[in-house]
């Protein structure tokens, strides 16, 4: 068991790959943004990629350990330490009873994971322990976590001392610019040439009035063909709008002028096309992301994200721990 002395900036329960199977009635799959971070976490602490464990943002929390157990934390370095020294990222590590973990605000990248050997002991809801903060399910009452919470841990006997290697580990950029891989459609039929030359030409800025629901971007703005602009009143008023769709896990759904990437908590349908999809194996960049960092998309095919996701998940297994 922890106890939660600060909680952080939304520090909240997530398993992967979150609630599947539920879109159609509302509830997104949630999640970790960073999944690679993630399952790697849980890999050094002896658990299964998909056990739930903490997933921390921007500023994290600080825990106070009543029973030993072995930790591990991968993804933002957020200069962790135990009783006031510093330990190592991706890497598992002991903490003993009576002893603090302290997270502060994030050097790099955005989002830090904690795992813990057995992985916390909390009910699933849907098939899963992630937290949904909007509407208030999943995780530990619904939400993120509350200064003074207890939280139960399963016990188990991890191995301290194990490491990811270095080829394994993402490489979270320092320069504020991050390559995005998009692939077309659904809506692919929307934009003019000129409109998908725009899009995949500029610098993209993350806004801060980004959320797990969206990420709402600034740049040029974007033409479209006729069939945008010739199309029957159903349709809505705007170019971009379209009768109420579905929407896909990744979508770029473009609001009049503004692109929003609909990330883990996204919603399931509406009136805006979406012209580009992020794929799944490029999500661990928007995870890591900061506001006011900037997103360039790199066009590739169907076939290629699905190599990147096989990729990943291999370098999401034992045999990237030494």
């Amino acid at each position: 068991m922890f106890e939660v002395i600060k909680k952080g900036l939304e520090t909240s329960v997530q398993d992967y790959p979150g609630r599947v199977g539920f879109l159609n009635q509302g509830f997104p799959p949630s999640g970790p943004m960073d999944s690679w971070s993630f399952r790697l976490a849980n890999l050094l602490v002896g658990n299964n990629p998909n056990e739930g464990a903490l997933e921390c943002q921007f500023t994290g929390p600080t825990l106070k350990f009543e029973s030993e157990h072995v930790i591990a934390i991968c993804g933002a370095d957020m200069q962790p330490k135990i009783d006031g020294q510093s330990i190592s990222l991706w890497e598992s590590v002991l903490i003993k009873s009576g002893q603090t973990l302290e997270l502060n605000f994030c050097l790099s990248g955005a989002r830090s994971y904690i795992a813990f050997s057995g992985g916390i002991d909390i009910q699933s809801w849907l098939g899963s322990k992630s937290t949904f903060h909007k509407a208030g399910v999943g995780g530990v009452d619904g939400y993120a976590l509350k200064e003074g919470q207890k939280i139960s841990l399963r016990k188990s006997e991890g191995v301290v001392g194990k490491r990811i290697k270095s080829e394994s580990i993402p490489e979270i950029t320092k320069s504020g610019l991050w390559e995005i891989e998009v692939v077309r459609g659904p809506n692919d039929d929307w934009l003019d040439e000129n409109g998908y030359r725009t899009f995949l030409q500029a610098e993209w800025k993350l806004q801060a009035r980004s959320d797990r629901t969206g990420f709402r971007l600034d740049g040029p703005p974007l033409t479209f063909n006729e069939k945008a602009t010739d199309k029957s009143p159903e349709h809505g008023y705007e170019p971009s709008n379209i009768i109420d769709q579905g929407y896909p896990v990744g979508g770029i759904n473009l609001a009049g002028q503004t692109p929003i990437i609909l990330v883990n908590d996204g919603p399931s349908m509406g009136g805006f096309i979406v012209p580009y999809t992020v794929p799944s194996a490029s999500f661990w960049k928007l995870g890591q992301a900061k506001p006011n960092e900037k997103f360039k998309f790199k066009e590739i095919s169907v076939e290629e994200s699905q190599e990147m996701r096989s990729l990943q998940t291999s370098l999401c297994s034992n045999g990237s721990i030494i």
